[in-house]
């Protein structure tokens, strides 16, 4: 099964930069797609995204689901998306 994990950012966001610089690596070694969003530029059309994650940030998807915040938790999204 191919994983997709999504990334929400802000810009000017330092930690949301390690994030996807963490991210990029472990999904190319699992062949899932990365996508990246920024909450604000999404917020005229996905408030919500903005209003549930916009305090936390980064935060990290896994197929649409919640998988980490502030950090990427390598180990457990390496040991999820090899299932």
């Amino acid at each position: 099964m191919a994983h997709t994990v999504t990334l929400l950012t802000r810009a000017g966001c330092g930690m949301c930069t390690q994030a996807h610089r963490e991210l990029a690596p472990i999904c190319a070694e699992f062949g899932a797609a990365l996508e990246v969003t920024d909450v604000d530029e999404v917020a005229p059309s996905r408030p919500e995204l903005r209003a549930e994650f916009g305090d936390r940030l980064p935060v990290v998807l896994l197929d649409g689901r919640e998988h980490s915040y502030w950090e990427v938790d390598a180990s457990r999204l390496r040991t999820d998306l090899a299932r």
